[in-house]
């Protein structure tokens, strides 16, 4: 049984669904706040939104605006694990050789050493929960 939702016509269930845009991506870490460390102080995102779900401020989510779209990092769902190596972000970088230059300050683990193709540059690198990184520059920009 299909259930039809408030404001859905039920004649029109069978048309497709039709995606917009991407809402957000959330990456799962151990703690906000060595999260927040790693994100903020070496990446040097600035935090749009935060939400704590916990008094120690280890629980919730953080949310950083990012061009047209929102990167966040969150703590605490059960079913929201840290670590999974089947996603990557690609955090578009102004500064490509700058901002290789901060991971290797930072000794920040690199999965995939800097590349460059027809049309950008990129490298994977890792949070210290696990979570790939990719730092992308595009080349027409």
């Amino acid at each position: 049984m299909c259930r039809v939702w408030p404001g859905a016509d039920p004649k029109e269930t069978r048309r497709k669904m039709k995606i917009i845009d991407i809402a957000f991506v959330c990456y799962a870490v151990k703690g906000l706040k060595s999260g927040q460390a790693f994100y903020e102080g070496v990446l040097g995102l600035k935090p749009t939104k935060t939400y704590y779900m916990s008094p120690d401020q280890e629980q919730g989510m953080v949310e950083y605006d990012l061009g047209g779209g929102t990167f966040s990092i969150g703590c605490g769902a059960p079913m929201f694990k840290p670590g999974g190596n089947n996603v990557a972000v690609a955090l578009e970088v102004e500064d490509f050789p700058a901002a290789m230059q901060r991971i290797s300050e930072r000794r920040v683990k690199v999965l995939m050493e800097a590349a460059e193709t027809p049309v950008c540059w990129m490298a994977l690198i890792e949070d210290p929960d696990g979570n790939p990184i990719m730092l992308h520059k595009r080349k027409n920009r």
